[in-house]
């Protein structure tokens, strides 16, 4: 056994070696230079998902509408978006089931799994990494993980690690639309060769010491090797696309945002790169997470921090300043429905092959309450302009809009987490 336990820990030494050689840091980078186009011999346009979720909640009474079905009257938030009305669908009374622990529950909002708040410490896969996992391959990039701060996100891999958030549309922009210099091409190249061959060297180890090991730890060791083989096929993948030109756009690189409060004009500055990477067809899954200011959001009327407005406790003053933050929020996202209507793929607009989901863990961040999460949700050719309104009190399964999106982008699952099929009158088109 000592044989072993210093063969183990050999191993491990090389898996840190491999992160000191950059590749370990790279796997969401590397993993994400699949590929940047589709596939010239697909007959049908693209289907993709964007899904956007707010860290502080939005104000239900001021977000939903009071009337069920499609003849309702639009609520202050929506009043805006009457434009594009029959492109959305809205929907309430929708949670986790099982999951709480308030703003804890960021980590559950693409997984629903109630990690944080059961006493579970390990995620689970997240719904954009599921689809990119299987689908991700036809694009440059299988998907982006972006934030509006930071680099937390609710984008979680296949083992329940968090992969961290793009927060600067300036550097999204290069990495999307600038081509590498011919220096910085054989460099990515070597780097790419040099994990291939290190690769190679974790997968001898993982041989050996499967021979001197019991069952569960083999079952194990052959889960990481299978792995370590998809992980050398990616790279082969990454080092032919490292040669081969990104597309063009006619606009302009984003100049970053610097004030972190600036709230609203940091979602619409990468909201717009958001729309030329599914435009360019660069990706086809992004998950986009708007944590939240703590400072003030620099709008007229507004004088105090974004988070203490959104823990108002019925305050009325404060009430009034977090619905004139809500309300650009809003305005901003059918805005970014309004850019996805204009762009032509076969006879559809980029919006319609595209679902756009926006909701967030908390229904009501003023108590943490983690039911009646607010839900919009567009496109996808699915029948839209109504308001699904389930019970308030015994909330119905979230993750059965999921299974929507799965089946939106082709893949053939009627199940994800707590799922009980898909959503009741959701129809296609």
């Amino acid at each position: 056994m000592k044989n072993v336990y210093f063969n183990f820990q050999r191993q491990m030494a090389r898996r840190t070696l491999l992160r000191g050689a950059g590749v370990s840091l790279s796997l969401p980078w590397l993993t994400a230079m699949q590929s940047a186009f589709a596939g010239t011999e697909a007959s049908e346009a693209p289907k993709r998902c964007l899904m956007m979720t707010l860290g502080l909640g939005l104000v239900a009474e001021n977000l939903n509408p009071q009337q069920s079905g499609r003849d309702y009257e639009s609520s202050l938030y929506l009043k805006p978006l009457e434009d594009v009305r029959d492109r959305f669908t809205v929907i309430s009374g929708a949670s986790h089931p099982g999951v709480g622990g308030g703003h804890r529950a960021e980590a559950s909002l693409l997984t629903a799994n109630p990690v944080g708040s059961s006493g579970k410490a390990k995620n689970t896969v997240s719904l954009d990494q599921h689809m990119a996992k299987h689908l991700g391959d036809f694009t440059r990039f299988p998907s982006l993980v972006l934030s509006s701060g930071g680099s937390n996100s609710p984008s979680y891999t296949q083992n329940g690690a968090m992969i961290p958030a793009e927060s600067s549309p300036s550097r999204l922009f290069t990495k999307l639309f600038v081509d590498d210099s011919p220096a910085e091409q054989r460099q990515q190249a070597q780097r790419v060769r040099q994990g291939r061959s290190i690769m190679d060297l974790v997968a001898d180890d993982a041989k050996s010491l499967s021979k001197e090991l019991g069952p569960g730890d083999r079952d194990r060791l052959d889960a990481y090797f299978t792995s370590v083989r998809a992980l050398e096929l990616r790279l082969a993948e990454s080092e032919k696309w490292a040669q081969q030109p990104k597309p063009k756009v006619n606009v302009p690189k984003p100049v970053d945002i610097r004030n972190p409060n600036d709230f609203v004009g940091l979602q619409r500055l990468m909201s717009d790169v958001i729309r030329l990477a599914l435009e360019t067809d660069s990706t086809r899954f992004i998950s986009y997470h708007l944590g939240g200011s703590g400072g003030v959001v620099p709008l007229p009327g507004v004088v105090e921090g974004y988070h203490s407005l959104s823990h108002h406790g019925l305050d009325e003053e404060k009430l009034a300043q977090l619905a004139i933050v809500e309300a650009d929020i809003i305005r901003a996202w059918g805005q970014l429905l309004r850019d996805l209507m204009k762009a032509d793929e076969q006879g559809h607009s980029v919006l319609d092959n595209t679902c756009v989901m926006l909701t967030s863990n908390l229904g009501n961040a003023s108590n943490h309450d983690n039911r009646n999460m607010p839900v919009l949700f567009a496109g996808g050719g699915y029948q839209h302009g109504a308001h699904l309104a389930f019970d308030r009190k015994n909330n119905y399964p979230l993750p059965n809009l999921f299974v929507n999106m799965l089946q939106h982008v082709g893949l053939e699952e009627d199940s994800f987490a707590s799922s009980t099929g898909t959503v009741a009158g959701l129809e296609t088109a």
